[in-house]
């Protein structure tokens, strides 16, 4: 039998790798991990978490705004973008720091630099050689700028946490999760904010109807929405930048943030060099047991552009961890994975849309609810929840769930369990709901609506 240098090497430190790499020496195997930027990947330094973070800035100012609906009175707010992102990168290296511990208290080697795959079995990093008995790539995605002309002047999402100032103006093109959550963001902190989007609607792999909702709610808080909309290049106008579009019109602004997609991070890798399989978009092609052309390496999260979730990633990580070392079936469960799209307000799912189960299933049943959230009752907001169900008519069981509302995220992870577990319908009547909430309308909704809005 070969002896290698390690039992496990990792290449990357994101959430993923970290996890295989700590689980696994913990139960006693030789680890060592590479990293060229810093521990956590993406979500930690320049994704969800510090989104959030910006996320909950932004949201202060509708709160100071509508207090006053509740009797409270507050002089003018004053805003100060620098001491966020200061407690932020504080917040960050606090992260940062536990992924270390983390590692180190396994017994893992940390090695920084960009590691490159020699062989089936060797990593070079820094110069240095090592050899494993398994590789695992575990280096994520990163933001891509369109191919127009002055790309380069725009931003694109890891720019915004390190921003000396805000603009007063922002363009930002796209029309997916990064580029919503980002409008609410910036409208939230006091940007004016224009979001063009070259299809037809907002967020395309949601469900259509919530979808709409949720654009009317942005529009309604004065964020500029528009769709079809195409840019052809970018201009400096010496105060700022032109976004000139297709049809000739140029939008004068502060600043442009390209969120227009996001790429597997495979580039000079050399994965193509020992014979591993990619995707014409770059991503790592691998089995339904993360395993890759080459036996001895696998790879999983962002790079095999499956679902770009941190929480998938790490599950990803936990089935490879237990196959390897506890005799587990090499193989993930994707159905029921919920998500959020931490926009203003928030958006929460779970199953399948409207249009997928209506392809699954031959009949279906839709029940939806909207209205002005009780905390909205006093406040002067103009503001709608929409609540949805999806149902498979033969089972029963609820296939579906969408929300977008204050605390979304929250109220669907519950949700998502029951969904997981097969709840019907039936089920979701016989539950008694938490009064008064916003959640017990899920658990209320009694009667079919004949056609979507």
């Amino acid at each position: 039998m070969a002896e290698y240098n390690y039992d496990l090497f990792v290449i990357g430190a994101g959430s993923g790798g970290v996890r295989a790499a700590r689980m696994s020496g913990a139960a006693g195997a030789k680890v060592g991990i590479a990293e060229a930027r810093h521990f956590g990947g993406t979500c930690v330094n320049v994704g969800c978490v510090p989104k959030k973070l910006f996320a909950y800035a932004a949201s202060y100012g509708e709160v100071v705004k509508d207090a006053k609906g509740y009797g409270w009175d507050f002089p003018e707010p004053r805003f100060d973008w620098s001491k966020l992102v200061g407690n932020k990168n504080n917040e960050i290296e606090r992260l940062n720091s536990i992924y270390e511990k983390l590692l180190k208290g396994a017994g893992v080697d940390i090695f920084w630099g960009y590691a490159k795959v020699i062989d089936a079995h060797t990593i070079e990093i820094n110069g240095e050689k090592k050899t494993a008995e398994r590789i695992l790539i575990a280096t994520g995605g990163k933001s891509i700028r369109p191919d127009i002309a002055g790309a380069d002047l725009g931003w694109i999402s890891d720019d915004l946490f390190f921003l000396k100032e805000l603009p007063k103006k922002i363009i930002i093109v796209g029309g997916g999760y990064i580029a919503v959550e980002f409008a609410g963001i910036f409208h939230g902190l006091g940007v004016e904010v224009t979001q063009i989007n070259r299809g037809n609607r907002l967020l395309k792999d949601f469900d259509a109807e919530i979808a709409r909702h949720l654009a009317q709610e942005m529009i309604k808080k004065g964020i500029d929405v528009r769709a079809e909309i195409v840019p052809v290049r970018i201009e400096s106008s010496g105060k700022g930048l032109f976004c000139v579009l297709q049809d000739g019109v140029r939008l004068e602004t502060d600043a442009v943030l390209f969120a227009t997609g996001r790429k597997p991070n495979t580039e000079n890798l050399g994965l193509d060099k020992i014979g591993i399989n990619l995707s014409k978009e770059g991503a790592v092609v691998v089995d339904d047991g993360f395993r890759s052309s080459v036996p001895s390496i696998w790879a999983i999260g962002d790079v095999i552009d499956r679902l770009q979730l941190t929480p998938v990633a790490i599950a990803e990580a936990m089935v490879l961890y237990r196959h390897w070392f506890k005799g587990g079936a090499a193989r993930l469960d994707y159905d029921f994975i919920p998500t959020a799209v931490f926009s203003t307000p928030n958006l929460a799912t779970v199953g399948l849309t409207e249009e997928a189960a209506r392809k699954k299933h031959k009949d279906i049943d839709i029940y939806r609810s909207v209205f002005k959230p009780m905390k909205h009752t006093m406040t002067g907001r103009d503001e709608k929840t929409m609540m949805k169900l999806v149902v498979d008519r033969a089972s029963d069981r609820v296939v579906g769930l969408h929300m977008v509302g204050p605390e979304a995220g929250e109220i669907v992870q519950g949700f998502a369990v029951a969904l997981k577990a097969g709840a019907t319908k039936a089920i979701f009547d016989a539950t008694i709901g938490i009064h008064p909430t916003a959640a017990e309308e899920f658990v209320t909704l009694r009667e079919p609506v004949k056609e979507s809005i």
